[in-house]
């Protein structure tokens, strides 16, 4: 069924090339659960092996497709306000304890919160929120936003390129396919527990001796 869907998604990109990339990414950074990890390394890999798309186009559309989905975030939380984010957003895949999660994560790092959550699983498609919220200079949250999702988006490539490289897996052996597959959720897995997790526990007042 992995193998199929692949398949079909390496066909749909040979006739939607550069647009789809781009509609798929902003979905990625909006609300709905479809992992980049799904989205770039296979483009990557139709190029390597074809050359029917662009190693640099890939990049440019699926930057352009984040920053969309991104900015789609951060303008409707911005309008919205944090009350309507906090009450009505369950009913859009963001619940508040993600959205809490989220304003800790941004009000540790600031600014440069939205470069690095641009590279990392879970905060990337929920950041825009609580930039939204407390009225981000949206030029700085642009700026930032294209920058992470543009070195992600190369990353993400070269991985596709590397798993193109692997002729057994190219050639659908179950093993090799599963192999990649738990290689990569545990990549996620610890990079969200490492650097994401950890840092979306509220601070202690100063002073609580915690």
């Amino acid at each position: 069924m992995f193998k199929g869907l692949i398949e079909w998604y390496v066909q749909s990109l040979a006739a939607g090339g550069y647009p789809l990339i781009a509609l798929l990414m902003a979905i990625e950074s909006s609300i709905l659960p479809l992992p980049s990890e799904l989205v770039i390394p296979p483009a990557a890999l139709l190029a390597h092996k074809q050359g029917t798309l662009s190693m640099a186009g890939i990049v440019i559309a699926g930057t352009i497709g984040s920053w969309v989905g991104a900015t789609a975030m951060y303008w409707a939380a911005r309008l919205a306000g944090r009350p309507l984010v906090l009450r009505y957003g369950r009913y859009v895949l963001v619940p508040p304890h993600k959205v809490q999660a989220a304003e800790v994560w941004a009000d540790r790092f600031g600014a440069w919160g939205i470069f690095i959550a641009r590279l990392l699983p879970v905060v990337r498609h929920l950041i825009g929120i609580p930039a939204g919220v407390v009225k981000m200079n949206y030029r700085l949250f642009s700026v930032f936003t294209l920058l992470g999702s543009a070195l992600w988006c190369g990353v993400l490539c070269w991985v596709g390129v590397l798993a193109g490289k692997d002729e057994r897996l190219m050639r659908g052996e179950l093993q090799r396919i599963t192999l990649w597959l738990v290689g990569g959720v545990v990549v996620l897995t610890l990079m969200y527990y490492f650097l994401v997790h950890r840092f979306m526990k509220p601070r202690p007042p100063p002073g609580s001796g915690v």
